[in-house]
């Protein structure tokens, strides 16, 4: 399974919300950065910090495949697939 069908693959719920918290924690960390007044400079880094994890977080998170759900969709794909070969007028 290469990167691309595993980030459309299903996700199992726990890493789904992992992963919102790691968008989270992200766009908190990326507007402290980019605020328009000084800060201090162990805020900044601290965000900084923050960000990198964050966008790790929501990365790995996204990759996280449920293979029973995965499962089921290749099979009902695999049906489809194979019904829509049949003719026509029902006879094989």
């Amino acid at each position: 399974m290469n990167i691309i069908e595993r980030a459309k693959a299903p996700t199992p719920k726990f890493f789904k919300v992992l992963r919102s918290i790691g968008m989270a924690l992200l766009a908190i960390s990326s507007s402290i950065i980019a605020a328009p007044v000084v800060l201090p400079v162990a805020v900044v880094s601290i965000a900084g910090y923050a960000a990198l994890a964050g966008g790790v977080i929501s990365v790995i998170s996204q990759i996280t495949v449920d293979d029973t759900a995965n499962r089921e969709q290749a099979i009902s794909n695999r049906l489809k697939k194979h019904n829509q070969n049949l003719p026509r007028d029902g006879i094989k």
